[in-house]
């Protein structure tokens, strides 16, 4: 009952041990707030409205200030850091860019441009390469190993799964052709002799270009000169992968990307310890996805336009919310509607199932089958890996569409329209949501996510809520955005003023500091 919860409060509030203040007392009163154990109480047996809201705000405050302390205090710590040394003019780059059979982007140059100009200059980088789905980060990414190369460094590629890993090795490999770089694969799979080989080699520094898994994590994986380490899709490798990865090198320069387009106001913010560079534009000859709504009703539409597709020989995405069939909620599983298409198509088109609870190997046959033709139709939960290329799948459907994030529908529209193809996204919704409406309109992933931060707020921001990054208690990036930026520059204030003496009237900061110690 309401009473009994009230009354285990506040025995809590009573016999709870004195908190730990994180506000500076001199923040305290400048913003005239009540001490921590007070609006503690007073958030839980307000006097009156304004005093709560007051306690309310103190609480975000707090927790705004501690989580921009730490990114702005790894941020001061790198600023001190020196990096390698690189000596070879910055347009060496030009070498590499000529030999493409393809001209860049204004966007490509210049991330390139800013990676190339972090590594020749000696501070050490911490820059995140921050790109739309299909807008051609990878291509950045190898100019910047090319320049790390001719430079006398090796360089580093971790990748999420096998397959986007196994990708990289190809295509990085084909464009690599008229130069004597030598790139090696390291996965799971790789067989004990071959491994022993590879690392053996990379001790040695006669590979230049190390592509992995997790695999590249392990201890026994070591570098004769590691110089630039990138992390594709960085935000699907906890922060401790993320320094481990980095610290293979003793002074390695670090390049993250990501294919989830956030604000750049939020950006900065969130990301506030790193260089950030943005691309929006996509590669040339890409043709802008057609996106249209569809309700229920117009599925004979949808099978005629999937068959139409088949017919011309290309794939089709079919994505679904859940796995099996669930009796809270009526909503499309993957098991049901794969039975249903086979039904619909009278078992002559090939369909393959892939969804979360499959073992890897099984997820990369069934990723490799629809890949290679060998299945036309892939019905899949959101596990469609992210940055895995099937230039052949120009049709992606999505059921219930209402359910998922406007970000990740377009992660999910991103799967298609990697080719010069016409390509379609049909969204299947009984909602006449103003949502949907935005992904019909817009293809800017950038847009895109800004609407669906203003109408669902941070948690679905990256598509996947990433553990460890931005899980507020009380804080809400979308509603406290003024707030944040108030204890963002505060913290700045606080750790100008208190860095020299490691904090020392704060032994509150002291344990953070050394909590972060192993990031720097």
């Amino acid at each position: 009952s309401s009473k009994l919860i009230s009354n285990l409060i506040n025995n809590c509030l009573e016999t709870h041990p004195e908190v730990i203040d994180y506000i500076p007392e001199y923040l305290v009163q400048q913003y005239d707030y009540p001490d921590k154990q007070t609006s503690t109480y007073l958030i839980h047996n307000p006097d009156d409205l304004s005093t709560m809201q007051k306690s309310i705000e103190r609480a975000k405050y707090e927790e705004l200030f501690r989580f921009m302390f730490k990114i702005n205090y790894l941020k001061s710590c790198r600023t001190e850091v020196d990096g390698l040394s690189r000596t070879i003019e910055e347009d060496v780059v030009r070498e590499f860019i000529s030999s493409l059979s393809f001209e860049l982007t204004k966007d490509q140059q210049s991330a390139i441009e800013d990676i190339v100009h972090d590594l020749h200059v000696s501070k050490r980088m911490n820059r995140l390469l921050l790109g739309d789905v299909g807008s051609g980060k990878t291509i950045v990414a190898v100019a910047s190993v090319f320049y790390n190369f001719r430079s006398g460094y090796q360089s580093a590629l971790l990748a999420p799964t096998e397959i986007l890993a196994t990708q990289h090795y190809f295509n990085i490999t084909k464009m690599f052709e008229s130069f004597d770089i030598r790139v090696e694969l390291l996965k799971g799979k790789t067989t004990k002799k071959e491994r022993t080989r590879i690392l053996e080699d990379l001790k040695n520094g006669s590979i230049d270009l190390l592509i992995g898994t997790h695999a590249v994590l392990e201890s026994d994986v070591q570098f004769a000169n590691l110089g630039l380490v990138i992390t594709d899709e960085q935000h699907r490798f906890g922060v401790n992968q993320r320094s481990i990865f980095q610290n293979k090198g003793k002074l390695s320069d670090v390049l993250y990307m990501s294919a989830t387009p956030i604000p750049r106001t939020y950006a900065l913010t969130i990301y506030g310890d790193m260089d950030i560079s943005i691309i929006k534009t996509k590669p040339n000859g890409r043709k802008e996805i057609t996106t249209i709504l569809k309700t229920q009703r117009e599925i004979k539409d949808v099978l005629s336009m999937m068959l139409e597709e088949i017919k011309r020989g290309y794939s089709v995405y079919v994505v679904c919310p859940l796995i099996e069939p669930s009796d809270e909620m009526k909503l499309m599983d993957a098991i049901t509607l794969r039975e249903k298409l086979n039904s619909a198509f009278g078992n002559k088109v090939p369909i393959g199932l892939l969804h979360g609870r499959m073992k890897p190997q099984e997820k990369e046959e069934v990723m490799e089958a629809f890949k290679d033709g060998e299945t036309r139709i892939l019905v899949s939960t959101t596990v469609i890996e992210v940055g895995v290329d099937v230039p052949n799948a120009t049709m992606m459907i999505i059921w219930n569409a209402e359910r998922f994030g406007l970000a990740s529908i377009h992660q999910l529209r991103g799967r298609i329209g990697r080719n010069s193809l016409e390509s379609t996204c049909i969204l299947i919704s009984e909602s006449k949501s103003e949502r949907l409406k935005v992904l019909v309109d817009s293809s800017d992933g950038f847009y895109i996510s800004e609407q669906d931060f203003k109408m669902r707020g941070e948690g679905d921001l990256f598509g996947v809520r990433q553990s460890g990054d931005m899980v507020f208690k009380i804080a809400n990036l979308q509603a406290d955005m003024q707030l944040l930026t108030k204890a963002n520059i505060d913290s700045q204030k606080f750790i100008e003023e208190n860095k020299d003496d490691s904090f020392a009237e704060y032994p509150q900061y002291v344990e953070i500091t050394e909590s972060l110690s192993h990031l720097d």
